[in-house]
């Protein structure tokens, strides 16, 4: 006789489905439902995968669910295709994709249940606003609320903890918002279209079904104008949209742009909010109360049951692959679900990878251009500073601190780049030459001068400042290099009259710091501002008339085959920051080598020319995106056990054959040792993906049998981004 088995997806790193019989008198559960089992000695939360009528392990074996946690799907067919489909392709176990990339408050069995939606207003006991003069956090939340009644997430930024205090001084009262009577304010008018950004939108418009389309638009060009354009119009067709940006830090100015058109339709998802605020807004998109969600990378498998088209912003960016884990790649994600649901997707950039301009020239993708900024800006011109033998200001040219003077003495803000955090990313004793290394990587400590500490940017680990050379107790130790702290202290002693800004990651921790310093720039507070790669996407900065990038040679001498790609999108994306506005913007590029190919290439023909010289050097060599990789990495304590294993995994793949694949390596990593562990990697590589999935899907098993692999750490990157 028959039975029915549920094939049951956990969070393990288990490359299989589990078989459970249904609980006992109870319907089963359906494909998508969540399910509570018994699993070794404890409970855990899985996923109905699929029925079947035969199980993979012996009667004995098999257990019933212990309950079903939900009474419907948590998402429909084509989204578990989508996860199946992702699983299958990076070789990943099921449960850590189906049941991981769930909110965490599901994934440990709360119910699937959207919470009230609670608003605060004033009490009638609240002070007047002008009163609060020593808490203008608090004074600027009564002054929000003065308006009306207002929902935390239209409050600003990191507002929940002052709201507790207002709420314990009685000053502010909660209740239950009606959807009923929500209404937005209406939306500013939309700025007319250029004749570009018209026939973008026409025609992811036009497409009917799945449709690829890239929006290869020069930064300032308009490209979210075009989104919020056609989004519009799938939203006046009752379907709802998903918008994918790369990074937390883009996340509060497009969810201001899009509520300023579309109000309280929009949710935000991404791992800096609170589990509940989270789960929330995937409830909110999956109820479809959501109109368009804003998310980052792993918003891309939210549900949305009526989906009509899929945004994905600086789609070049290396943010949206994720390096650990379950390791894919959110927008290569975004295209399968779009071609699954049978919806357009728009993938935008100023600075295209070359993958997807590899897409766009054999039609897979359909290219539209905006060759144009919006309005009157022009684009930047892009200019080379040789600094040979220059006497610089730390990292500061004559010419470049000359250019600068300029522009302030004029009115306007300038902005300095360097892809560094940190004082010094070296501390040396003058006397005999000690540097302070991490115990536990291959590298050195970078000098943190304002918290006093050495820092790993690797591990993390830090030691406080050492008074003293370890080796022969010298107090003459001197910061070799320089970072952004470095260079803040050198404009602001060349400025010292002008306000200095910096902005990386140390100075943007406390929720809401990253927001507030991009709002001083726009606002006119800060003349001069310094900082790293956060700086270089999207942000709008009309004041802004000079970039100065302080070290492009950084980027030109780098062991990664995508080295040069990703020195031209940064130079490229930083330089859109400037001449936004009504005047023209300038870029100095300061390098000590200024015949470099890399760097006249850009130059001369622009990242478009370029890019397409280096899709034929790729094609050449034979790398991607002609070719197609795997790297399978490994870690262990000792410095030849990493190294072994993948000896042993070399020699099960010539067991088995691979034909239409070459196996490079082993070797060691380029950083062999990290965070107290050795590391060493194994580079498959295949000219058509079906021989290179068809040994993985052959060796991955055998692989997990070894004895060694219980020894190590091991991890597969099909797609990697780097091999680092």
């Amino acid at each position: 006789m028959s039975r029915l088995i549920l094939k049951v997806a956990i969070d393990a790193p288990l490359r299989h489905l589990f078989d459970y019989l249904p609980h006992f008198n109870q319907p089963p559960p359906a494909p998508g439902c969540r399910v509570r089992v018994p699993f070794g000695r404890r409970g855990q939360v899985g996923l109905v995968v699929a029925h079947a009528d035969h199980a993979d392990v012996p009667d004995a074996q098999l257990r019933h669910i212990h309950e079903a946690i939900d009474d419907a799907p948590l998402f429909g067919a084509p989204l578990l295709e989508l996860l199946r489909r992702a699983a299958d392709y990076y070789h990943a176990p099921p449960g850590e994709v189906l049941v991981g990339t769930l909110p965490g408050l599901l994934r440990a069995g709360r119910p699937a249940r959207e919470q009230v939606d609670w608003q605060w207003r004033l009490s009638d006991t609240a002070p007047a606003p002008d009163t609060l003069g020593r808490a203008p956090r608090q004074a600027e939340l009564l002054r929000a609320l003065a308006v009306g009644p207002q929902a935390q997430s239209a409050l600003p930024v990191g507002s929940a903890a002052v709201l507790r205090t207002l709420l314990d001084k009685g000053w502010v009262v909660r209740e239950p918002r009606d959807a009923s009577t929500r209404q937005d304010p209406a939306p500013p008018a939309a700025p007319a279209l250029t004749s570009a950004q018209r026939a973008a939108v026409e025609a992811v418009l036009a497409a009917s079904g799945f449709g690829a389309f890239l929006l290869d638009g020069v930064t300032g060009s308009g490209k979210t104008e075009v989104y919020l354009s056609a989004i519009e119009a799938v939203l006046a067709t009752g379907r709802q949209a998903l918008v994918l940006v790369p990074e937390i830090s883009l996340t509060p100015q497009t969810e201001a742009r899009f509520r300023a058109r579309f109000g309280q339709a929009v949710a935000v998802l991404h791992s800096g909010l609170p589990d509940g605020e989270r789960l929330a807004a995937w409830l909110a998109a999956r109820s479809g109360r959501a109109r368009v969600l804003i998310g980052t990378r792993s918003a891309v498998f939210t549900p949305l049951p009526a989906l009509g088209l899929i945004v994905v912003d600086e789609e070049h960016d290396a943010s949206y692959k994720q390096q650990d884990g379950f390791r894919y790649h959110a927008r290569d994600m975004a295209v399968l679900r779009a071609r699954i649901e049978d919806v357009p997707v728009l993938l935008g950039s100023a600075t295209p990878s070359l993958e997807s301009l590899a897409h766009g020239r054999v039609g897979q993708y359909r290219t539209v251009h905006l060759r144009e900024r919006a309005g009157s800006a022009r684009l930047p011109r892009l200019e080379l500073l040789d600094v040979r033998h220059q006497r610089m200001s730390g990292l500061v040219s004559p010419a470049l601190a000359a250019a600068v003077r300029e522009e302030l003495v004029a009115g306007r803000q300038a902005m300095l780049f360097l892809n560094r955090r940190g004082y010094a990313p070296v501390l040396l004793c003058h006397a005999c030459g000690w540097v302070p290394k991490c115990q536990r990587c291959d590298a050195h400590y970078t000098l943190h001068r304002t918290r006093q500490v050495l820092l790993c940017h690797h591990c993390g680990g830090e030691r406080p400042l050492p008074p003293s050379c370890a080796e022969c107790a010298s107090g003459d130790l001197l910061p070799l290099g320089a970072g952004t702290e470095r260079i803040e202290a050198d404009i602001t002693a060349l400025f010292p009259e002008h306000t200095v800004l910096r902005v990386d990651r140390d100075s943007t921790r406390r929720r809401g710091a990253l927001d507030a310093h991009l709002s001083a720039v726009r606002d006119g507070r800060a003349d001069i501002l310094v900082g790293t790669q956060m700086l270089a996407k999207g942000h709008h900065f009309p004041a802004v008339t000079l970039v100065g990038i302080l070290d492009a040679d950084q980027g030109l001498f780098a062991a990664d085959f995508r080295a040069s790609e990703r020195l031209a999108q940064t130079i490229y994306q930083v330089a859109g920051r400037c001449g936004r506005g009504t005047q023209p913007g300038r870029v100095l590029i300061q390098t000590h080598q200024p015949q470099h190919p890399v760097l006249h290439a850009l130059l001369q023909g622009g990242y478009g020319v370029f890019a397409q010289q280096l899709l034929k050097e790729r094609e050449a060599a034979g790398w991607p995106p002609f070719t197609h990789l795997a790297l399978l990495r490994a870690e262990a304590p000792g410095a030849q056990e990493a190294l072994w294993f993948l000896g042993e995994t070399l020699s099960l793949a010539a067991e088995l054959g691979h034909a239409g694949v070459t196996l490079l390596g082993p070797v060691p990593a380029p950083m062999p040792k990290r965070a107290g562990r050795f590391r060493a990697q194994l580079l498959l590589q295949a000219d058509r993906r079906a021989p290179l999935h068809a040994l993985l899907r052959s060796w991955l098993p055998a692989v997990a049998q070894l004895p060694a692999a219980r020894k190590v750490r091991w991890s597969l990157d099909v797609d990697p981004i780097d091999t680092y």
